[in-house]
């Protein structure tokens, strides 16, 4: 399984992005998958992630401004980012196999896309 993050790039604060996650290979959109994003300097963290009854999960910073979906016929998954801050600038990855306890633990996904940059201007 291969997983490519895109959509990424210079927004000004406010503004919305949307980043795609396509995957080739064995196809796995029917389980969890999730976005992941690492700051300049600082350690990656869980930002959100959807399941295979369509429910979500948001870390408390994004709640309310981020969206993830998927597309099960084209087998991409879609993170909708509003009201984009500065803080949110950071390298996006879309990962996929939960194999853990916790959505939040890196360590519990198998499988991690390239990331995708996002800056967030003031």
């Amino acid at each position: 399984v291969q997983l490519q993050a895109s959509g990424g790039g210079l927004v000004q604060a406010g503004g919305s992005l949307r980043l795609s996650c396509a995957a080739s290979g064995r196809a796995f959109r029917t389980v969890s998958e999730a976005w992941f994003r690492q700051a300049p300097g600082k350690e990656r963290e869980f930002v959100g992630s959807v399941h295979w009854n369509g429910s979500t999960i948001y870390t408390d910073s994004v709640k309310g401004r981020f969206t993830i979906s998927r597309d099960n016929a084209k087998n991409v998954m879609y993170l909708q980012m509003n009201s984009l801050k500065p803080e949110d600038t950071a390298v996006y990855y879309c990962v996929g196999q939960f194999i853990g306890s916790r959505f939040q633990d890196q360590y519990a996904w198998v499988y991690w896309g390239r990331g995708t940059l996002v800056t967030v201007s003031s």
